[in-house]
């Protein structure tokens, strides 16, 4: 009997018996029987040409495994539909299988039985039978099969099946589970459909794959479905094998390391170095450090992930770094607060000069602490234009109180991850600025300034503003979370402080969990007071001279903030002085001034020493001029006084704008051409003159952004000057916004306006009513150098800034009423 049986079919003869068959090669057929006993295959399709032993346990296979052998040893294998079957009925087994023969059987101890199969051909199964105790099965031939080569003209079949055997040669190749011996084998053989059927039970891929291959209905299509699943395969163990090349060349490489370092360490121990074990050293360091719970919790937890891991590895360093991290943050170290009120005001005093308002918003913080003993950090925001001594304050208020000071800048910060910290997935990550902050201080308790707050900005990387509510909201800043960290922190205890130039940069939401402190421009007394205490002293030290040797006429001092500075705060006065002191340092090292010889710089020495000054004390025109008028405007580098000039001329009612004003200035523009039109009859002018001039409204100094609700009263003052031709007075400043009907609106930044005009020369303030009483916090120098008027509507504005009244219009077109004052009639026109 050929152990290597080919293509068959079936010879129909009644005079066959149940389970009998009779395999005699006749003319390249094989007789089969009409029915075999079944045997349920779990996790195998069987293929024919194919020897394998397997373990037969379950009952019915038993009984089938019983039942052929009256049966000439033969079998039908089918393949579950199901893994997870444990008892196979007739619905769960696929159709088509292998008819197989059994070579050798042995019985376990345990009942098993082990046999060995050899497969013959694949059938089909025409219906199940009902037998005692096992399966059977009527069947029939799957489909003929072509054993031999493919004819010579079929080039197309026979390109396929020589890339496939090229495939499956590489298959082998990488595939450790596959004998080496299997490729010499198919190498040699030349039958297709052996090759088909070899290759296929071979191959380790799911059953479903293997059964769609065993259904194959030729050979030509059984060997493109063989190619599709190889190209797949192959393109994944090729992954694998790369993979696995990475990996070991990277065990390779950490190995040598690894042992260059063990060598290193034998290397110290021999020449004696007393070296710590790390690891040893940073098990007593997270033992000895005071943290948390659930700080100490994950310090335990990564350091016995540290210990597992080799040293030299890349998430080694990652999870030393955490470490250090938690361990440098002050969980639960805090300074005692110094609440000691006549020292801190002492503080304060010896280092800034004025500023009472923010002085006494401290003092009452300590008077507080003194009496309760703890106090949730308030956050203070101290808003001024720049060189008021807002960042020195802070360090000051630190100071004071006896905290350990730490100092944040968040100007251009755009990134969420600069404030909340970068995951630690990520490479380089670090904690935001504000654990940064906090580990630079080294106690859970110091004051902490935000500089420029007004500076941030944001992107598709995250608001950073929103981060910072977190930060900054006394009810939530107690577990605050840093990315990197993962952890809770407590940021209550800490006393926050934040500095910008203006509100208007600070998101509404942050501005609300803050208490806003006004810094405004200091006088020219408090600048002169401010130079002499403590800005001169500190540049003549700073340039090697002797303060008993050099000193500076309080004339000089005059001079230098009225001629060569201005601004509201000190910073380009303290630039003016270094440079002063830096021509004397020249003086002296070239040998100019005698040794031991005193230096007083005097006015009359300033030009030698600063150049001529760039700021003239009588620029300003004190002539009065019609069309033009004096706003007061507040920017965020302090007040400004703004000239504001109208002029007209012939045209068709055109309005131009310039001076780079921003949409409320122009607004405001507009608003007083309108209130002029509305009053035109009671201001002398034709009611239909805007359709016979073009108005040109100019605020110079046009590099210089201006934007705001402050100078509408003063364009419309500017305005009927010049259409009434009537001068306004020159030593008159104004500020407040104006409506349609003639009413005079509230607006902020009043002090540091005051201040601007009394620099500017001015005389006579026109203000809101409405805010009147700003003044009473002015200081007492001011408001005895400026005379105040508080105005209600407009009428009251010009009866004070023109040097005359319009002559009405004889008689007045009356066509509806517009407030104002009741002895002037005020009426609109059309």
């Amino acid at each position: 009997m050929d152990p290597r049986p080919g293509p068959f079919h079936v010879l129909r003869r009644s005079s066959l018996k149940p389970f009998m068959a009779k395999l005699i090669r006749v003319d390249q057929t094989l007789e089969i029987p009409e029915k075999l006993p079944v045997i349920a295959l779990r996790d195998l399709v069987f293929f024919p040409y194919m020897v394998l032993p397997l373990l037969i346990g379950r009952p019915r296979s038993l009984g089938a495994l019983k039942a052929a052998e009256a049966a000439e040893g033969m079998v039908l294998l089918l393949a579950q539909k199901e893994v997870e079957v444990e008892e196979p009925v007739t619905g769960d087994l696929h159709r088509v299988g292998t008819m197989a023969r059994v070579l050798q059987t042995s019985h376990l101890p345990d009942g098993n039985v082990r046999v060995v199969l050899e497969g013959l051909g694949r059938v089909r199964v025409k219906r199940f039978l009902s037998s005692r105790g096992s399966f059977s099965a009527a069947v029939e031939p799957f489909v003929p099969e072509e054993r031999h080569l493919p004819s010579p003209e079929n080039t197309e079949t026979e390109a396929i099946i020589r890339g496939v055997e090229k495939l499956y040669q590489e298959y082998i190749r990488l595939n450790e589970r596959i004998p080496t011996e299997l490729a010499e084998s198919l190498a040699i053989d030349g039958d297709r459909t052996r090759l088909a059927h070899l290759m296929s039970g071979h191959m380790l891929i799911l059953v479903p794959e293997k059964q769609e291959l065993l259904e194959s209905p030729s050979t030509p299509e059984h060997f493109g479905l063989i190619k599709e699943i190889l190209v797949r395969e192959l393109e994944i163990l090729r992954i694998e094998e790369k993979l696995d090349s990475q990996i070991r060349q990277q065990m390779d490489q950490d190995r040598r390391q690894f042992y260059l370092q063990e060598q290193l360490k034998a290397i110290h121990h021999e020449l004696g170095s007393d070296e710590t074990d790390d690891w040893t050293t940073l098990e007593r360091e997270i033992k000895a450090a005071a943290l948390p719970p659930q700080a100490r919790e994950r310090a335990d937890r990564e350091f016995e992930r540290l210990r597992k891991l080799n040293p030299i590895a890349p998430e080694a360093a990652v999870i030393r770094t955490y470490l250090d991290w938690i361990l440098d943050l002050p969980w639960e170290k805090r300074t005692d607060d110094f609440a000691d009120v006549a020292h801190a005001a002492k503080v304060l005093d010896d280092a800034h000069y004025g500023l009472e308002e923010v002085k006494e918003r401290v003092l009452d913080h300590i008077a507080v602490l003194s009496l309760v003993g703890e106090l949730r950090g308030p956050i203070l925001c101290l808003v001024g234009p720049p060189g008021v001594g807002k960042t020195s304050l802070g360090r000051s208020i630190a100071t004071g109180l006896g905290r350990e000071f730490a100092r944040v800048s968040l100007g251009g910060v755009r990134d969420e991850a600069e404030i909340r910290g970068h995951r630690r997935t990520y490479v380089g990550a670090l904690p935001g600025r504000i654990i940064q902050g906090m580990k630079r201080a080294g106690t859970r308790n110091p004051v902490f300034l935000l500089d420029e707050l007004d500076k941030l900005a944001g992107d598709f990387h995250g608001d950073p503003g929103a981060a910072l509510l977190e930060v900054l909201d006394p009810e939530q800043n107690k577990t605050f979370t840093d990315h990197y960290l993962e952890l809770d922190y407590d940021l209550s205890d800490v006393l926050f402080i934040a500095t910008a130039n203006t509100l208007a940069g600070i998101p509404r939401p942050l501005r609300d969990r803050m208490e806003v402190i006004r810094l405004p421009g200091y006088l020219e007394t408090e600048k002169q007071a401010i130079a002499i205490k403590f800005l001169w002293d500190e540049q003549v030290e700073r340039h090697g001279l002797s303060p008993a040797r050099v000193s500076i006429s309080p004339e000089a001092i005059s001079h230098v903030i009225r001629s060569y500075t201005r601004e509201a705060g000190v910073r380009e006065l303290e630039r003016q002085i270094s440079r002063i002191t830096r021509k004397l340092a020249r003086r002296l090292a070239e040998g100019e001034v005698a040794e031991g010889s005193e230096i007083v710089v005097g006015i009359d020495q300033l030009s030698a020493l600063l150049g001529p000054p760039p700021y003239l004390e009588d620029e300003r025109d004190v002539r009065p001029q019609a069309g033009i008028a004096n706003g007061l405007a507040w920017t965020e580098v302090g007040g400004e006084v703004l000239d504001i000039e109208v002029a007209m001329v012939p045209g068709s009612g055109k309005i131009q704008l310039t001076g780079t004003l921003g949409d409320v200035m122009k607004e405001s523009a507009f608003a007083a051409l309108t209130y002029a039109r509305a009053r035109a009859d009671r201001l002398g002018l034709s009611p239909t003159f805007y359709k016979e001039i073009d108005l040109h409204i100019h605020i110079p100094e046009g590099a210089t952004p201006k934007d705001g609700p402050s100078a509408g009263i003063a364009i419309a003052t500017a305005l009927i000057s010049a259409l009434t031709e009537v001068p306004t007075h020159p030593d008159v400043a104004m500020t407040g916004e104006i409506t349609l009907r003639g009413r005079v609106l509230p607006v902020g930044g009043v002090k540091e306006k005051v201040v601007a005009a009394m620099r500017a020369g001015i005389k006579r303030v026109i203000i809101p009513a409405a805010v009147l009483g700003d003044l009473e916090r002015l200081p007492e120098d001011v408001r005895s150098a400026l005379e105040f008027i508080p105005v209600k509507t407009m009428d009251e504005v010009l009866r004070i800034a023109l040097t005359r009244q319009p002559a009405p219009l004889d008689p007045p077109v009356s066509r509806g009423h517009v407030e104002g004052s009741s002895d002037l009639g005020v009426h609109l026109s059309q």
